[in-house]
C-alpha cells in the first residue's frame, strides 16, 4: 500500500504527560494499530513514546520521524532532511530565526508528522496533550501546522479525568467519522 493509500494518524504531545494519559495513549494506538492506521510520531520522550509503544504491542505500522540519526535511542530511517519540511516549519515558528539548529530540526519534522514522507498525505487527525490544552513547546508548533492543513487535532490535555479523556477521544473520533460519511 502506498503511503497515499494508507490511513494516518499523529500522536504526539507534551514530555511531561502524565502517567495515566500515557497509559490511555498506549491504548489508543494499539486500537488504531488494530484498525489499520499508520502511526506518525516523533521518538520523544513521553507521548511519542507511548504512542509508539502501543503501535509496536499490536504490530502495527508506523512512521517515526527523527531530526537526526539516532535520536532518543531510535533506529528509524526516517531522518529529517528535505528542505521543504524546514520551510514548511519556518512558517509556523514565531521565532524561527533564532532556533539552533537542533531546535530546527525538531520542529521540522512535524512538517513530515503532519504530510508525511513526501509531504503531500496529511494525517487524517492528531491526538495529544499539552498542560491545560494549552498550546505550549513543541507541540504548540505542530499543533499550528495541523490546524493549518485542517489536521483535526484532540487535545486530551483540556479535560479532568481519565473517563473524561476517553470520553473526549471517542467524542472526537465520532466527529471525524461523522464529517466522512456526511
Amino acid at each position: 500500500m502506498s503511503e497515499s493509500q494508507a490511513k494516518h494518524y499523529a500522536g504526539i504531545g507534551s514530555r511531561e504527560t502524565p502517567k495515566e494519559v500515557l497509559e490511555v495513549f498506549e491504548a489508543v494506538a494499539m486500537f488504531f494499530a488494530n484498525k489499520g492506521y499508520v502511526l506518525r510520531s516523533g521518538h520523544a520522550d513521553g507521548a511519542d513514546k507511548a504512542f509508539e509503544a502501543g503501535c509496536d504491542k499490536a504490530g502495527g505500522a508506523k512512521e517515526i520521524y527523527l531530526p537526526w540519526k539516532g535520536f532518543n535511542g531510535s533506529d528509524s530511517p526516517l531522518i529529517v532532511s528535505d528542505r521543504q519540511a524546514f520551510d514548511i516549519a519556518k512558517k509556523f515558528h514565531p521565532n524561527w530565526y533564532n532556533l539552533k539548529d537542533g531546535a530546527k530540526k525538531l520542529h521540522a519534522r512535524n512538517s513530515h508528522q503532519a504530510l508525511g514522507t513526501n509531504l503531500q498525505t496529511p494525517s487524517e487527525f492528531a491526538i495529544c496533550w499539552t498542560k491545560g490544552g494549552a498550546k505550549l513547546g513543541g507541540t504548540a508548533q505542530a499543533i499550528r501546522l495541523f490546524e493549518h492543513y485542517g489536521i483535526p487535532v484532540c487535545n486530551v490535555g483540556v479535560s479532568e479525568s481519565l473517563r473524561e479523556i476517553k470520553e473526549q477521544i471517542n467524542n472526537f473520533l465520532q466527529g471525524i467519522r461523522s464529517q466522512k460519511e456526511g
